[in-house]
């Protein structure tokens, strides 16, 4: 055996199997000590690892080397979250965690004060939480915005494991305390449903103080100003609202080129419409018959003049008067939940704004039935002239403010949302007649430039982005090709009637997905100065399989 590989089968000391023996080229201080143990020597009986040799055996089973794959357990670190900043508006932060699975959200910080041990009211909760969500769903706010509401009431009060479920009339939340401990689910039903956003910017800014920690609502204080809110009357009384009915019918009339007494006429069929409404809404009737009875006076006034031999166009008269009666924010709302993913809800919606139309088809029906019947000649082509560019602008704007007064809208909001319809029809504009581009291409452009300004407001307010953007539309709405696809089938032309009807709910499609898209667009890539650049998650749906 040769003097190396004897040096080799030596024991080694302490200090060459202690862990921290000092490196090459430093003088180490226990040189100079008589120690010779170390309390980190490895203990006698146990061997030291050896080195792996030049030529291991390989596994079918062992990991490659040039594996770079996340690891099989939970790292020591733990999952990383998604960073969630508070400059960002409450519902951004919301859509985001209820995107994400239930194990990986963020544990729910309390921002508000519940009782006085500091738990929380579990039951009182949930139903604060059903109670804000019935208001809000039942104003007409999409599915996925009434769920981040819920959601961040949830979590405000401290309850981090909630479920909300929305559909169409039906509210659902449940909440499991822990893994072993039953789950606490609740419900409230939608019964009736109005139209009023001065309540829902009530609503949304008491969402908004409930998710700020730099604001104490106990849940005492929410629930009085819950109380507040529904007690609010109206803040437009019933005459108001019929004459923007009317002055709405007006400006609709002027932009398919009507003149001034087109304007009166349709502005007293619609007002008229309106009062036989209200009086059916007072006998209880359904909405079905109150929109077949407010589409017949504007079309039996057309109808008048033309029997009449007076001078006007009368189809500008009944088409200003379909204005008033289209469901745009019903259609933006369930095209809305279609995207969105609530399909159930969105099928829903579809279905009411179907049953408004046909009411609204059988009302005209029967007044230009009767009409042809009686030897009136309705021309469509009489009212496919456009106004002068000026005047459009202008009747936009007015069409746009009594739509945000039918709407029950804030005062401090109107203007903002009269000149965001000035905008659309501008695009329309400039794009269709100007540009001379398909008619639902430039509506969808320009409903996309109202959904992205009416986000953008809504973001910089802490809002609902419906007020500033459903009254905005109403001048893209298809009041002109519902007229005429109305006016063919009554003339017994019902394959030109099918094809302007579906040219009209193309234009109402447009308007729907615009809309929506303009939102998209801005939550995608403008942010609020200080705000996380992380990316937005979105809910990963079927390609295909």
């Amino acid at each position: 055996m040769t003097e190396p590989e004897a040096e080799d089968r030596k024991p080694q000391s302490d200090e060459a199997r202690s862990a921290f023996a000092p490196p090459a080229g430093v003088a180490s201080a226990l040189e100079d000590e008589s120690q010779t143990t170390s309390e980190f020597a490895i203990p006698q009986g146990l061997a030291p690892p050896e080195p792996p040799s030049a030529e291991q055996e390989g596994s079918a089973f062992s990991t490659p080397r040039t594996y770079r794959g996340a690891p099989a357990f939970t790292p020591p670190t733990g999952i990383p979250v998604v960073r969630l900043t508070k400059e960002v508006p409450w519902q951004d932060r919301m859509r985001t965690m209820l995107r994400m699975p239930v194990a990986e959200r963020p544990v729910a910080e309390p921002i508000q004060r519940t009782e006085e041990d500091g738990g929380p009211a579990v039951p009182r909760v949930l139903d604060l939480t059903l109670r804000i969500g019935e208001l809000l769903l039942a104003g007409g706010e999409g599915a996925e915005d009434v769920e981040a509401a819920m959601f961040a009431v949830c979590r405000a009060y401290g309850l981090d494991r909630c479920e909300p479920n929305v559909t169409f009339t039906l509210l659902a939340i449940s909440y499991q305390p822990s893994l072993v401990d039953d789950p606490v689910t609740a419900s409230r039903t939608v019964r009736r449903r109005g139209t009023d956003y001065t309540r829902l910017a009530a609503v949304f800014q008491l969402v908004d103080d409930i998710s700020d920690d730099e604001t104490e609502v106990s849940l005492e204080e929410a629930y009085r100003r819950l109380a507040e809110i529904r007690r609010n009357r109206h803040p437009y009384p019933g005459w108001v609202l019929t004459g923007a009915a009317g002055l709405l019918a007006g400006a609709a009339s002027v932009l398919v080129g009507g003149d001034a007494i087109v304007f009166v006429a349709a502005a007293l069929g619609a007002m008229l419409g309106d009062r036989l409404a209200w009086l059916f809404a007072g006998r209880g009737l359904p909405e079905f018959y109150q929109f077949t009875v407010a589409a017949m006076p504007p079309a039996a006034i057309g109808i008048t003049l033309t029997l009449a031999h007076v001078d006007v166009n009368s189809s500008a008269v009944i088409t200003g008067g379909l204005f008033a009666l289209l469901p745009g924010r019903a259609l933006v709302a369930s095209v809305q939940d279609g995207l969105t993913g609530f399909y159930i809800t969105a099928a829903a919606r579809l279905l009411e704004v179907m049953y408004f139309y046909v009411g609204i088809v059988t009302g005209v029906l029967l007044a230009l039935y009767f009409g042809v019947k009686l030897g009136a000649e309705l021309t469509p082509d009489a009212a496919l002239s456009s106004s002068e560019p000026v005047w459009g602008i202008v009747a936009s704007m007015l069409l746009s403010l009594a739509f945000a007064v039918l709407l029950q809208q804030e005062r401090s909001t109107v203007l903002l949302v009269t000149l965001n319809g000035g905008v659309a029809w501008s695009v329309f504009g400039a794009m269709h007649y100007a540009g001379e581009l398909s008619p639902v291409a430039s509506t969808a452009v320009a409903a996309g430039v109202v959904g992205l300004f009416g986000q953008l407001l809504s973001r910089y307010r802490f809002a609902s982005a419906l007020p500033y953007t459903t009254a905005a539309i109403g001048p893209l709405l298809p009041g002109s090709a519902t007229y005429f696809g109305l006016l063919s089938i009554a003339e017994s032309d019902v394959n030109a009637g099918l094809v302007s009807l579906s040219k009209a709910a193309a234009l109402a499609m447009a308007i729907a997905i615009g809309v929506n898209l303009g939102s998209e667009i801005s939550r995608l890539f403008l942010r609020v100065p200080g705000a996380s650049t992380a990316g937005r998650r979105a809910a990963k749906r079927t390609r295909g399989f």
